[in-house]
């Protein structure tokens, strides 16, 4: 019989419906946990990462996962032809490894960013989504391991469970991934028309993505979660199909090796070097520097000509588990390091009591379980330290957008939201350190966030 691996992390929870879906397909499910002999995997015809909350997210959604060993031996195993399915979290899991889109070029990756529903400007809701919804096809889906028994005019109508599952690119590796049909799925409405709206588009994805496939056809990166109904049943019969008739399936060679990313010393990509197609160079000028230095408004020291600009760093006072996460991860990797994670947000107001009738309010920090504290306290000298911003801030755009609506603050002109990662070793050279640090990703994608060096 047909073996299939399901892969689960610390977290994962939708080993049982998955595996109830595999068995539909007549195929047998075989549990894999991230800790186990990798030899194991060695013996499964086909793998599928299963949905839940990998290391609860931390950090973010996959990027914890896909630094395990575990992932590079599935890219391995991808690269002789057997299929890997991620769903939900395992499709987060692939995106952050880079098996997903898998071009072969280790800069042409993606972000699953935070879900974002907006309507007429307005941001409705941001984070974690559950809801019915609707995909199919694109209109010229190319031959593949997962939709041998589908069509464009099959309607799936399936479940979303997620908080990050926007799929987002820039707009010139998009273009490249319209045009070799790699964006498998779509989200419809229940005739099949593309609507780019909430609540059709559940997140706000590019495109409307549902799903995302390599361009060898046998790795598929999956939002919705097709195990938990029976009309996601023709995906894993194909799935079934394509092993047993893999020899008539056209699988183009990939890479096996894991993305070599880049030092954060060069800044951008070269696109003669990368030997990119058409469409490259316009790739390549969407890039921006991997770490930027960072400044306060216009400047790093408030003056009196930006004196409307206010700094707010937050200390959680319990245990930072994402911080934990993180440490124990790099030092897994052989970084000998200490991590720290503060909130940080910038307030553009110009009155300094409206902007503490704001840190008052609870809607940029609980006293319950956090603090402020003074950018004095970081401690700069002793470490480096980076402010991690997602792109489009919805962070900051919905504590603004509360702050005006809800406390009628309507002086604050601006929130910007991010993190402060701090980095100490009391073994090596920190600052030899931070480059390898830095390209494992491991504090941001940079495709949905911005990363500055904060000194």
């Amino acid at each position: 019989m047909i073996r299939i691996g399901l892969i689960q992390f610390p977290g994962s929870n939708c080993e049982r419906e998955t595996a109830l879906a595999v068995k539909r397909a007549g195929m047998e499910p075989i549990e894999f946990l991230w800790n186990e002999d990798l030899q194991k995997l060695h013996t499964l015809d086909g793998y599928i990462l299963v949905g839940g909350f990998s290391y609860e997210d931390r950090s973010r959604a996959g990027i914890i996962a896909a630094l395990d060993p575990v992932i590079k031996e599935i890219k391995a195993q991808s690269a002789t032809g057997k299929p890997v399915l991620g769903i939900c979290n395992g499709a987060q899991i692939l995106v952050e490894s880079g098996m997903v889109p898998g071009l072969n070029q280790a800069d042409m990756t993606i972000a699953l960013a935070e879900n974002k529903r907006v309507s007429e400007g307005k941001i409705l809701g941001k984070g974690f989504y559950n809801a019915w919804v609707n995909m199919r096809l694109n209109n010229h889906g190319q031959p593949n391991a997962f939709t041998r028994h589908l069509t464009p005019q099959d309607i799936i109508n399936l479940p979303v469970a997620h908080g990050e599952g926007r799929f987002v690119m820039p707009e010139a590796l998009f273009k490249m991934i319209t045009e070799q049909d790699l964006n498998l799925f779509q989200y419809c409405d229940s005739q099949g028309e593309i609507v780019e709206n909430f609540p059709i588009n559940p997140n706000g994805s590019m495109g409307n993505i549902a799903a995302i496939i390599n361009k060898a056809g046998n790795v598929l990166s999956m939002m919705p979660h097709p195990e938990r109904t029976m009309s996601g049943d023709p995906i894993f019969a194909s799935m079934r199909d394509y092993i047993v008739e893999k020899k008539n399936i056209n699988i183009q060679s990939t890479q096996v090796s894991i993305p070599s990313h880049k030092p954060v010393s060069s800044l951008y990509i070269s696109p003669t070097s990368r030997g990119l197609t058409a469409g490259s160079s316009e790739l390549a000028r969407s890039m921006e520097p991997a770490v930027k230095p960072w400044e306060v408004g216009s400047k790093r020291i408030i003056t009196q000509k930006d004196s409307n600009i206010h700094e707010c760093v937050v200390k959680l006072i319990i245990t930072d588990n994402h911080a934990l996460t993180v440490e124990k991860t790099l030092r897994k990797l052989g970084f000998p390091v200490t991590v720290s994670r503060f909130k940080h947000w910038e307030i553009s107001c110009d009155s300094a009591e409206t902007v503490q009738e704001a840190k008052k309010s609870g809607v940029l920090y609980c006293e319950r379980k956090e603090r402020e504290i003074l950018v004095s306290e970081l401690g700069l000298d002793h470490g480096l330290t980076y402010l991690v911003r997602a792109k489009d801030d919805l962070p900051g755009q919905q504590a603004l957008q509360t702050l005006k609506t809800h406390y009628s603050l309507s002086q604050i002109q601006k929130i910007t939201a991010g993190i402060l990662w701090q980095f100490k070793s009391d073994k090596e050279d920190i600052h030899k350190l931070m480059n390898d640090i830095l390209s494992t990703n491991i504090l941001r994608n940079q495709y949905a966030h911005a990363c500055y060096h904060y000194s």
